[in-house]
Formats: structure tokens, C-alpha cells, sequence
């Protein structure tokens, strides 16, 4: 019997196939990166630059907006006008979700509370550049730090692909860093002489810029720690197995540690998906790579909709293509996905390139707590609080009190004298 192209998992073995998003022997590589970069700055971050041939001696390491505007100005024509009309949908789509969170101002015991959103004023951006250039994630990362409102958004990305240098003109970047990996993030977390540090770090990476992100969290903001790439696609009987195998595939072309998985109640859709990967790998040019992740790939064939269900939920994939019967119903019990992409003509491609939602999405089970990049990781609701005594004597005086008492269930004394002395201030006028 042929080897199948995907491996078959029970469900009750699914949960085991999650990776954490960075192994250690990473973290401690990232790690010695980065102090390098704290404790030298730019001449580190040149050598680095220069070790992984992402510049040479006598080019910048950062190109400002006239360089930018050189890389756009060059680009054909056709090329440009995909980015603009990708980079027009992925800001609708962050102004729709602007708008959706509003400023909050409401009554409190004497007098109001409210937050104000308030952007982060420099924003780090970074974008892949393996193989090929990916200005998508440009797009998807520098467009909703402008629609945000950032002061200063610098795009970050090894080599400088005149392509990657367009797209970063194209959603307003203000700088571009031209490396990447740990020495980019470190370069981004502490700044270097003629290069300020960034206030949060945002967008994918490999396992250096993923370990890097989580050694300077605390320094700087991130997003998120996103792993290896995962596409999950369920489906019942109905699905197109030509289909579904295109989707796992066009997953697995990542990289080589990309996780394409199925999740299905019909053993011969299995069969049938492993028929079409087998014989569509024989005409992709990127073959080569998607054989290596479809060494990380699972097909799981579940008994009924509801273990479907659970093991979909137990995967927490980053991407989730639902190609059931009432796909919409289905996906509304659902309770763990990075993005849902639901009925067969929802392709996860078309979130990559831009139909709207991002694409920055959290992988190896993070998305039970953690949503995908949006305009909101760029912007703070900052509390405030306005009272006093005239607007609501009783009210302001029991806050007061209240406000001692606990002071001094827990110890702190000066803290309940802070207290009584707006309560004094109160009853002295």
C-alpha cells in the first residue's frame, strides 16, 4: 500500500501534533543576537547585515522615503496597481474595524470615566523575505499602523527587494530597515545611533524573529509569537478533494515547517486528497518545499460532526477553511481559530493577498487567548478619570471612604491617608 501523503492521526492523538511557537536552542541563539545589538548597536547590526548578505559595506542599512518613493516609481505598472488595490481593501477593512471601538466616556460616583484610543506613536513592522519577498505582509502590517494613527512607522525587512521597498511605500512607512532576523528586532527593540527604537513590534516570522519578538517583549510591545504556518481544512464528503489538496498544498509551499492538516468524517475524501496532492506536487514549481511540510501534515477522519468539531477546536490552527454542509452554522461552533475562511470559495489565499482581514495570525494554539493582527494592536485605550465632590457629594464621599478602607485591608497606609485627605479637603469647604 502506497504511504499515504498525509499522515492518518486518531483524534484522540490530534492535540499532540501542536509545536510551541520557539524551541530553546532558538531562544538562546536569539538571545546572544540581541545583546549584541543592545551593547554595540549599529556596527552589530552591520555585521550581521553583512554576514547574512543582506547588505554590503557601502549600502544603508536604513532607506528613507525618497528611496522608497524610487523603488515605487521603478515598479511596473501592473505590479503596482495589485499592491495599491491590496493595500486599498486591507485599509477599508482596518477603518471598518476603527471605527467599530469608539472613545468611551461614561457616569462614575462623582463625575466621569472614560478611556480615549490612542495610537502608539512608532510602530516596528516586519516582513519575511526568504526565498521571495513578501510584500503582502508589508501591506498587511504597515497599512493598519497608519490607519491606527502611528506617528512613525518603520518597515523592517532583510534585503531590501525592490518590490518589499515599493509595497512599504505604498502604506506610508516613513523608514525602512533593510535586514532582518533577531538582529532586525533587536534593531527595532533598542534603536541605534540615527535610528530610533519603536514602541511595538509587529508581523511574521522565523523562529529567530519569533524568539527574538518574545526576548524584548517588555521592552517593546508585540503582537504576537507566530510559529510555523498552519492551514487546517474540515470537510465532509461534500468537499472537492482537487480543491482541498490545492489549498493544503499552496500551505505547505511555505516552508519546510508549515503544517498543512485535515480534519473530515469521510475516510475516502482523505483518500481522495492524498490522490490529488500526489498528483498536483508533480506540476508545482515549488514541489520540493511542500514535500518537507507534508511531512508535518495530518488527516484525521473523525466518527460524527461534533468530534469534528472538538479536534478542530483542540488544533486551534492558525487558518481554518470549514468546506461542510452549512459551512456558516458550522463555523459558528467553532471556538478556536487564528482566521475562519468559511465555504470552499472563502480561500485562505485570498486572505493572504489582501480581500481584507489581516493575515498576521497566531499559530501553535495561542489563538485560545490571542487574536490576529489588527488596527487595535496599534492603538491603547487610555483610561481617565474626572471627579469630584460638587457632582455627586455622596457619591464622590463613598468612593472615599471605600477607597481608605480597602487601603487599609491591605496595609498600605499612606495610601488610606491619601484617601481621607480628599475626604477632609471635602468636609473642610
Amino acid at each position: 500500500m502506497t504511504t499515504p501523503m498525509l499522515r492518518r492521526v486518531a483524534p484522540g492523538d490530534v492535540a499532540r501534533e501542536l509545536r510551541p511557537p520557539v524551541d530553546g536552542a532558538t531562544l538562546a541563539d536569539a538571545g546572544r543576537i540581541i545583546e549584541d545589538v543592545r551593547a554595540r548597536g549599529e556596527v552589530a547590526v552591520r555585521e550581521f547585515a553583512e554576514r547574512f548578505g543582506e547588505r554590503r559595506p557601502d549600502e544603508p542599512l536604513v532607506l528613507d522615503r525618497d528611496a522608497m518613493r524610487s523603488a515605487l516609481e521603478a515598479l511596473d505598472g501592473d505590479a503596482r496597481g495589485v499592491l495599491e488595490r491590496a493595500a486599498n481593501r486591507i485599509a477599508r477593512f482596518a477603518e471598518a474595524q476603527r471605527a467599530s471601538f469608539a472613545d468611551l466616556d461614561t457616569a462614575v460616583p462623582g463625575g466621569r470615566a472614560g478611556h480615549a484610543l490612542v495610537p502608539v506613536c512608532a510602530a516596528g513592522c516586519y516582513a519575511p523575505a526568504g526565498r521571495y519577498p513578501l510584500p503582502s505582509s508589508v501591506l498587511m502590517t504597515a497599512v493598519p499602523a497608519r490607519v491606527a494613527g502611528c506617528d512613525r512607522v518603520v518597515l523592517a525587512s532583510p534585503g531590501a527587494h525592490p518590490v518589499a521597498v515599493a509595497a512599504a511605500a505604498i502604506a506610508g512607512a516613513d523608514a525602512f530597515l533593510a535586514v532582518g532576523g533577531a538582529h532586525a528586532v533587536a534593531a527595532l527593540a533598542y534603536g541605534f545611533d540615527g535610528f530610533d527604537r519603536v514602541d511595538i513590534i509587529a508581523g511574521p516570522g522565523n523562529r529567530w524573529v519569533t524568539a527574538a519578538k518574545q526576548l524584548v517583549s517588555g521592552i517593546v510591545g508585540i503582537d504576537m509569537l507566530a510559529g510555523p504556518s498552519e492551514l487546517l481544512v474540515i470537510a465532509d464528503d461534500s468537499a472537492d478533494p482537487t480543491v482541498v489538496a490545492a489549498d493544503l498544498l499552496a500551505q505547505a509551499e511555505h516552508d519546510a515547517d508549515a503544517m498543512p492538516l485535515l480534519v473530515t468524517t469521510s475516510a475516502s475524501l482523505a483518500d481522495g486528497v492524498d490522490e490529488a496532492i500526489s498528483s498536483q506536487l508533480e506540476q508545482l514549481a515549488t514541489a520540493g518545499v511542500a514535500r518537507q511540510a507534508l511531512r508535518n501534515g495530518i488527516a484525521c477522519v473523525c466518527g460524527s460532526t461534533d468530534e469534528l468539531v472538538r479536534v478542530a477546536d483542540g488544533l486551534t490552527a492558525e487558518h481554518v477553511q470549514v468546506f461542510v454542509r452549512d459551512a456558516a452554522d458550522f463555523a459558528g461552533r467553532l471556538r478556536h481559530a487564528g482566521a475562519l475562511f468559511i465555504g470552499e470559495s472563502s480561500a485562505e489565499v485570498l486572505g493572504d493577498y489582501g480581500a481584507g482581514p489581516n493575515h498576521t495570525l497566531p499559530t501553535g494554539g495561542t489563538a485560545r487567548f490571542r487574536a490576529g493582527l489588527s488596527v487595535l494592536d496599534f492603538l491603547r485605550p487610555r483610561t481617565w478619570l474626572d471627579v469630584a465632590p460638587a457632582a455627586d457629594p455622596a457619591g464622590y464621599a463613598e468612593v472615599v471612604r471605600d477607597a481608605a478602607a480597602l487601603a487599609a485591608m491591605e496595609g498600605l497606609d499612606g495610601h488610606r491617608r491619601a484617601a481621607l485627605a480628599r475626604g477632609s479637603a471635602t468636609a473642610a469647604r
